[in-house]
């Protein structure tokens, strides 16, 4: 990318602007392949379009599978979304030099999650309005349904950003990328799907929004530092 008095070409040195650096370039590269950005979310409303068409049309029936279908719709457009996490620019050598550069290596690679996260995670929150009215489910259910895919797929983003590093380079990368994820990812569906099941019971969704939470504030405590630790074992 050409450098820019507003765009540097090289990462800062500073944390903090590292990581700011790593967002924008990656969302610009998101914005120059808005295709394979709108593959994942197209992804996510067609699995879940298919099984209200496959089941019996009982509105009952589909508010009660809703909050489960949702999350695993988002789980599945999460995972087919990592492998361009860092595949191209561990092709091109990018990868490479932010390990050889000046900026702290988790900052870089915290941008780029959070790049990941606004481009593929954040219009899963927003599609799920309309996941959610395909299966009856209420103003409240939808909310909540939101709510829970806001916090919690940042956890899911750093699950599968630390996987995806370790798969770097690897025979099967795809392959090895869905067995490291899918199981660290239950208990994410579980507190996620619960939070809505847990509501229409009447007793509150509280406090499966709170465990989200702070799965993803404790993942974004620890994820930098174990992101990097694993690219640089990928590199050795």
């Amino acid at each position: 990318m050409a450098a820019s008095s507003r765009y540097p070409a090289s990462p800062p040195a500073t944390a903090l602007a590292a990581l700011r650096w790593a967002c924008l370039r990656d969302l610009r590269l998101a914005l120059r392949s808005r295709g394979e950005v709108a593959l994942v979310l197209v992804f996510f409303v067609l699995v879940g379009s298919m099984f209200p068409l496959a089941m019996a049309p009982e509105a009952s029936l589909l508010r009660a599978i809703a909050p489960g279908i949702a999350w695993v719709s988002a789980l599945l457009a999460t995972l087919l979304s990592l492998p361009r996490l860092f595949s191209a620019d561990h092709a091109d050598g990018t990868l490479e030099q932010m390990l050889l550069a000046p900026a702290p290596l988790s900052a870089l690679l915290s941008g780029k999650v959070l790049a990941h996260w606004l481009t593929t995670s954040a219009p899963l929150v927003l599609l799920s309005a309309l996941s959610g009215l395909q299966f009856n489910l209420d103003g409240e259910g939808i909310a909540i349904l939101a709510a829970s895919l806001l916090l919690g797929t940042p956890l899911l983003t750093w699950l599968g950003a630390v996987s995806a590093a370790l798969a770097l380079g690897t025979r099967g990368g795809s392959t090895l990328l869905g067995l490291l994820v899918l199981p660290l990812a239950v208990p994410v569906l579980i507190f996620g799907a619960g939070s809505v099941e847990s509501a229409a019971a009447g007793l509150g969704a509280e406090a499966h929004l709170s465990l989200l939470a702070a799965g993803s504030i404790l993942a974004s405590m620890v994820g930098p530092a174990t992101l990097a630790l694993a690219v640089r074992i990928a590199h050795e």
